[in-house]
């Protein structure tokens, strides 16, 4: 079918670009006026006179940051974390979602573990109970804390459960009529079938290992065990004249924390930036077809 091509039609697909290049701008100007802020003198940033190009370029935030042993400690700390932290929390979102797919039929406790996840969704313990758990089972201090604090999100094994319940249900029969058993169903029909909500999921929880910092600020005693977003959360602008050589207090003094946070916010958002267009394609038809139950 060719669409007839009117002069409202012409309007509205203008109207339609305008409207996408408005949401574009608004997206980007923040990213823009960030990397500007970053790249700019210390009185420059103070007083206003930034907008989206730097004033008074140097590189200053990016030195004093990347100069600096721990920052590269707390980046690979959270690498670390992104990695162990998506494998562990999808693999187990996926082993918990598989019988829970199910009906009650094929599983009888299937609506009361349902139940549970529901209450967990929608209530927790608190902070103190969450903390006092965490240091009886060992783990105060340790890159497990940052893996394992979080628990597994209720609502990414809600979206695989979903996910698995709308795949089609013949292809489930003819595995089992060729003798496929629980583990063999699970690896070899319903995991490859279900890329589009595990990628989904797995960006999901990237996303939240790599930006969350509360855990580290809590459950690490020693600074050089931060992951990357509770370091640079602590990094403040200290001038101390009496140890310092004339090239390093000169440079200190032209910071401020305001370029200095604003560096922190752009090299915390590069890791994302560059993973997610690797991911972005399933996003769409993994959330959609993952969040309606059939």
């Amino acid at each position: 079918m060719v669409k007839e091509s009117t002069i409202g039609s012409k309007i509205f697909d203008g109207l339609l670009l305008a409207i996408l290049l408005l949401i574009t701008a608004l997206c980007l100007v923040p990213l823009i006026y960030t990397l500007a802020v970053s790249l700019s003198e210390k009185s420059a940033a103070a007083a206003g006179r930034v907008w989206l190009w730097p004033v008074g370029f140097n590189f200053n935030s990016y030195k004093q940051i990347m100069g600096d042993g721990a920052f590269f400690r707390s980046f690979l700390t959270s690498v670390q974390r992104v990695v162990l932290g998506g494998i562990i929390s999808t693999g187990i979102g996926t082993l918990m979602a598989y019988p829970l797919s199910k009906s009650p039929r094929q599983f009888r406790l299937r609506n009361v573990f349902m139940w549970f996840l529901i209450f967990a969704m929608l209530f927790n313990g608190g902070l103190i109970p969450w903390y006092m758990t965490m240091k009886s089972l060992g783990l105060m201090d340790n890159i497990w804390a940052l893996v394992l604090g979080g628990g597994l999100p209720v609502f990414h094994v809600i979206l695989i459960i979903n996910y698995f319940r709308n795949l089609p249900k013949e292809m489930e029969e003819a595995a089992l009529v060729d003798g496929a058993g629980p583990w063999r169903m699970l690896w070899s029909v319903f995991v490859p079938l279900a890329v589009p909500v595990l990628a989904t999921v797995l960006l999901f929880t990237i996303v939240y290992h790599w930006n969350e910092f509360f855990h580290g600020l809590v459950l690490m005693s020693r600074q050089d065990h931060y992951p990357l977003q509770t370091y640079i959360q602590q990094l403040v602008v200290i001038i101390d004249a009496a140890n310092m050589t004339e090239d390093q207090y000169k440079r200190m003094n032209e910071l401020s924390n305001q370029t200095l946070n604003s560096a922190k916010i752009f090299i915390a958002m590069i890791p994302v930036l560059v993973v997610y267009p690797f991911l972005q394609r399933f996003f769409i038809h993994g959330i959609t077809l993952g969040s309606v139950k059939e």
